[in-house]
């Protein structure tokens, strides 16, 4: 059975609805998760997923910011949402499907931002980032009885060199620092994770997933970074068939500042 997984930080489903309806028609995924949905679950547009054929649909968002979302057409047999640093803030939610006779397990993350000094004594934002990949890293921990498992999302940690479009000028930015490259390895080896864009894609190849809207000429510049990644583990590892960013889509009408990440499976 082909699975196709697609993740995405859309930048506020009610905002960018019609898109995600462009995009599910053309990629037909059988599992959606998304990013940064900024709504909250009472508002969220059900019924445009359910007309496109993911019936089952989950939602962990709160009003203006943040919240995360996974639509399937598969059968689904548990759901949990996971609370880091005491704080109801809608940043991970994780379904277990029924794919044949195996289940799949899928944690959607969307990890904070972490502002903009990478100091955790005098910026409470980037000491929450920490802290929360802490508690990410001690949760996924208890997963690994599951040997078919996804972590997806907006991790906003471009970990490695050809991540970034600059490693001597982002090593004091914030999403390319050492220590918080090293929190995010901590966080992938939790459970022996493999970095499935990176399976397909070598580490000698420059590869993003963001650009910022500051930059007009986005394309041309190409000063991106990989926030966004699909990490599966190592016997799900042998059933994927291809991973990829789907550049393009960022320059649509409207567009979220993150692309689309794809993963298929033969399971």
């Amino acid at each position: 059975m082909n699975i196709r997984l697609l993740s995405w930080n859309i930048n506020s489903v009610r905002l960018r609805i019609d898109t995600l309806k462009k995009i599910i028609r053309i990629y037909k995924p059988n599992i959606v998760c998304l990013q940064e949905t900024k709504c909250p679950n009472d508002l969220f547009p059900f019924k445009d997923l359910e007309k496109l054929g993911l019936s089952n649909i989950h939602t962990n968002g709160i009003k203006g910011y943040h919240g995360v979302c996974i639509a399937t057409d598969l059968p689904v047999n548990k759901v949990e949402q996971k609370d880091f640093c005491n704080k109801h803030d809608g940043r991970h939610i994780s379904l277990q499907l029924k794919v044949k006779n195996s289940l799949l397990n899928i944690h959607n993350f969307y990890v904070p931002a972490g502002g903009d000094e990478p100091d955790p004594k005098i910026n409470e934002k980037f000491k929450h980032k920490l802290d929360f990949l802490d508690e990410a890293t001690n949760y996924i921990k208890t997963q690994h009885k599951y040997p078919y498992t996804v972590l997806v999302g907006d991790l906003n940690i471009a970990p490695h060199e050809n991540d970034v479009w600059s490693h001597k000028q982002l090593l004091k930015i914030v999403s390319h620092t050492p220590i918080e490259v090293e929190k995010l390895e901590k966080f992938q080896s939790s459970i022996d994770f493999v970095d499935a864009l990176r399976e397909f894609h070598p580490f000698s190849e420059k590869l993003y997933s963001w650009w910022s809207y500051r930059s007009k000429n986005w394309e041309i510049s190409d000063r991106g970074r990989r926030l966004d990644h699909i990490w599966i583990t190592p016997k799900l590892n042998k059933k994927i068939i291809k991973a990829s960013i789907e550049k393009e889509i960022r320059g649509w009408d409207r567009p979220s500042d993150h692309s689309p990440l794809i993963a298929d499976f033969k399971l």
